[in-house]
């Protein structure tokens, strides 16, 4: 066995003797960091999992080689064209309506899916009992969603029926390859033999449904290449197409963001680990002043001296690098079990190396740096600090080791952001938004220190007055309790606001007197006796809107077909669409260039569903021209009126002309008006409206809503509608409301699962802070026991110093979320900010009340200690 050198060996029996009374201190603070890195070994290794899972079970997540879709029903030219492709073929036809259990005298809508074919081609239905995936198809009934045979507790065999097919329930529908479990929550699905949907006699004019053929090709057969070489034909005749590979990228992307965030959350924790440890060391240091003198004395050079604590710093990182790891590979094998509803795929859990190789570096990286800053300044002692230390005052000057330990901490930050965003403008924005809330946490410490050392509070009691004085102590912990506390409460608060910001103001439907039940498929010669029927029920028809379906036909004067070949061959890079009605006055200036934006693409391929009316509701605004109520039926242009976002992206203004094509009639549009409307109110809005006149004789379906105010009224009005008129559908919103409340409570697990490491992060360090001022803390109080002091007041006086910084520290980082949550609302839901005062205020209570818990757990037994002892070392 090689000699270790006697110089390193010095360094190392240094270091190892002189960490004895700072051990479990220093382990305690190195748990800070474990805590992090394991976050970021187990998202790095779920991401790896995921990744695998998607490489192996690429062709079930579509079932199929190729799907191609369309909003209308297959015309015989489409499918000549689908023929045309070859391959093994499948249709499925899909749309949403009421199923009702005639046993149990319930009804629900649900997601009618009738296919035909060997769809899945990849993947198979999983189903209880099994047999029944495959014999619902040749011995009929239906497969059905198992929550709904839980939700009305009916069982296999029991009678349904979908408009007018009574049918027989043949299985439970467990699972669909390449869907999740949680988003059909909302419309649970129902499968049908394709066969049997013209029993059904839902699918009438207008009827909203989607229509897909399913392929697979023989082996060597490339699906990307298939649809390269059809795309002009596929645009012609306005199909949308996916494939496996579009499907991954598409599953990828999404997965990517949760990723994203999820690592981002992770290095918070870690960081809030680093700062604590940097305050470990600092505190462990400044004891070790009069060490480092000595040796000094003895003739150690400064780097010597030095390279003892750096030692230990290292040797630290590295023990919370290898805890951090283990844990985290312990802890990946619980994530697929959160998430695994909102994935549609079945994952195995497995161990990624270099996502813990990441992991760790960077654990290790943080550790060091923020060891770093600390111990810059030791290599500056002197050998009279042995006499001098406690006479002296710290030094102020910045340190050259320090200032480059901060840029590279700095860099680090930046890095990674950038390394785990989207964009490299997202990972800026997080760098600067967590530099800026550090710094704002910070500063407000250093004004509570300058506030609490100036303020006069004579005619307080002793506590309070005590307790206050306590934050401008000499080694305080003031300014990491308020940044660590603070980052915290900031995180955790933020992610609620959002949640709430998504629930209650994407869907505005709770306010009294506010829509929140929707009928819709409602043929004209139904429109009457459906309003009359609501009526009778005791409700009211709060609203109703003809739908007229048409397509694009023509744009400025130029044909969809042309714009969709420029939209192909043009660059992508173009700038993002701006949301707001500025840019849009802007777009309709005659005096400037109007541009069709490519990403509008999509609108021209889409059937628009449009209607006309005299009226404009009170969720819309006319923002630019002037809107024309009732014209001539056959005046020509008709005057229209756009919303402003779908104007902007189709590159039209004020006065510019649309030819539409109504079921193969061209109607010639002209823009009059641009509206601004209020998506989130539950009521009939659209991109487009006419006026009444020119299309009151169009074939129309309609929509009606009213207000339902409890389930039971619910349950009446959808039975005697199903009863009466089976092709129309009803959504109570209050259910809906109640499933994405679970499936947003899903999704905020997951988040807060990850969350809850900088909470314990936070805990770790509020702990290791008062643990590494306990020393001081034992002296201050024997001292005021000394003088008369009772153990009860001192208790009082450590109530008052934690509930001050507690609530500093929540306050100020309630205010960090609610400014960070208005953010968001406006540049990236385009919502209006909502922070609920009880919620902040809830918040802000619990961090309070963990600061002041810990505190006193970290100082139990510090009012134990007998007068003589300290007394007895300061002699």
């Amino acid at each position: 066995m090689p000699r270790i050198p006697t110089p390193i060996r010095f360094l190392l029996v240094m270091a190892w003797r002189d960490s004895r009374t700072a051990r479990p201190r220093l382990l305690l603070l190195g748990a800070c960091i474990a805590v992090g890195i394991s976050a970021l070994v187990a998202v790095g290794s779920l991401r790896h999992t995921i990744e695998t899972a998607v490489g192996q079970q690429a062709r079930t997540l579509l079932g199929a080689d190729l799907s191609i879709g369309s909003r209308v029903r297959f015309t015989p030219e489409h499918e000549a064209f689908l023929q045309s492709l070859g391959g093994e073929q499948a249709r499925e036809i899909t749309f949403t309506s009421m199923i009702v259990f005639p046993d149990h005298n319930a009804t629900r809508l649900v997601q009618v899916r009738a296919v035909g074919g060997g769809f899945p081609f990849y993947g198979a239905f999983e189903s209880s009992p099994p047999e029944a995936a495959s014999g619902f198809r040749t011995h009929g009934g239906a497969l059905v969603e198992r929550s709904l045979l839980l939700q009305f507790s009916a069982k296999i065999g029991d009678r349904i029926r979908i408009g007018n097919l009574t049918t027989h329930i043949a299985g439970s529908l467990e699972k669909v390859p390449g869907e999740t479990v949680a988003f059909a929550t909302i419309a649970p699905r129902v499968f049908l033999r394709l066969p049997d949907l013209d029993a059904t006699g839902l699918l009438q004019t207008g009827s909203l449904a989607r229509y897909r053929a399913l392929f697979r090709f023989p082996p060597g057969t490339d699906a990307t290449e298939v649809v390269a070489k059809n795309k002009a034909r596929l645009d012609d005749l306005r199909l949308a197409h996916a494939t496996v590979e579009t499907r991954k990228a598409d599953l990828g992307e999404g997965l990517g963001n949760l990723d994203h965030f999820l690592s981002l959350v992770a290095f918070v924790a870690l960081l809030l680990g680093g700062i604590g440890v940097a305050s470990a060391i600092q505190s462990h240091v400044t004891h070790k002043i009069p060490t480092i003198a000595i040796l000094r004395c003895l003739g150690a050079p400064m780097f010597s001296a030095f390279s003892i604590y750096l030692t230990q710093a290292l040797a630290l990182a590295t023990v919370a690098a290898m805890l951090g790891a283990a844990a985290g590979a312990g802890l990946h094998h619980l994530l697929p079990g959160v998430i695994g509803d909102f994935l549609p795929l079945t994952l195995e859990t497995r161990i990624s190396w270099p996502a813990i190789a990441e992991a760790t570096t960077v654990g290790f990286l943080v550790c060091t740096l923020f060891t770093l800053l600390p111990l810059a300044p030791i290599r500056h002692t002197p050998p009279l600090a042995a006499l001098r230390w406690d006479f002296e005052p710290a030094r102020r000057r910045p340190d050259a080791l320090q200032l480059a330990t901060l840029a590279l901490l700095a860099a680090l930050i930046l890095g990674f952001g950038i390394a785990h965003s989207r964009r490299w403008q997202e990972g800026l924005g997080f760098a600067a938004g967590l530099f800026a809330a550090a710094a704002i946490l910070a500063l407000v410490a250093r004004l509570a220190i300058a506030t609490a050392r100036r303020l006069r509070l004579e005619g307080q009691p002793f506590v309070v007055r005590q307790g206050l004085a306590n934050l401008h102590r000499p080694s305080n912990r003031t300014p990491l309790l308020v940044t660590s506390l603070g980052l915290g409460t900031f995180l955790l608060l933020t992610l609620q606001l959002t949640q709430d910001l998504l629930l209650h103001q994407l869907v505005s439907g709770r306010e009294a007197n506010r829509p929140n039940a929707i009928l819709f498929d409602i043929q004209p010669d139904q429109r009457d006796d459906v309003a009359l029927l609501v009526h009778n029920q005791g409700l009211p028809v709060l609203d109703q809107a003809p739908i007229v379906t048409m397509r694009l036909k023509s744009v400025r004067g130029r044909p969809v077909e042309e714009l969709l070949r420029e939209e192909k061959s043009s660059p992508r890079n173009r700038p993002q669409i701006q949301r707001n009605d500025e840019s849009a006055r802007t777009r309709n200036d005659p005096g400037k260039e109007r541009k069709r934006d490519p990403e509008s693409g999509w609108l021209l391929r889409r059937e628009f569903r449009c209607t006309f009316t005299d009226h404009l509701r009170d969720s819309e605004q006319v923002t630019a021209g002037t809107w024309t109520p009732r014209v001539a039926p056959d005046t020509q242009p008709v005057p229209i009126s756009l919303e402003t976002d779908v104007a902007k992206e189709l590159g039209v203004g004020l006065g510019d002309e649309i030819v539409w094509d109504i079921q193969g009639i061209p109607s010639r549009t002209t823009v009059a008006s641009l509206r601004k409307v209020d998506w989130r109110r539950v009521q009939p809005n659209f991109f487009v409206l006419f006026p009444s006149g020119p299309l009151d004789d169009a074939p129309a379906t309609h929509v009606l809503v009213t207000r339902i105010e409890s389930p039971e009224q619910s349950a009446r009005l959808q039975r005697a509608v199903v009863e009466r008129f089976p092709n129309v559908s009803a959504i109570d919103l209050t259910l809906v409301l109640q499933t994405l409340d679970q499936i947003l409570g899903k999704v905020s697990s997951v988040v807060r699962f990850m969350a809850l490491f900088t909470v314990a992060t936070g805990i770790i360090v509020l702990a290791g802070a008062v643990l590494s001022g306990r020393y001081q803390r034992v002296r201050e109080t024997v001292l005021l026991r000394t003088l008369g002091a009772t153990r009860r007041q001192l208790v009082q006086i450590q109530m008052v110093e934690y509930a001050i910084l507690g609530v500093l520290a929540a306050v100020v980082g309630g205010g960090l979320a609610i400014a960070g949550n208005a953010l968001l609302a406006k540049y990236v839901f385009h919502l209006a900010p909502s922070a609920p005062p009880l919620l902040v205020l809830g918040a802000v209570a619990i961090a309070s009340s963990v600061t002041l818990i810990t505190g006193l757990l970290a100082n139990r037994g510090v009012t134990d200690h007998p007068p003589l002892e300290i007394l007895r070392q300061e002699t």
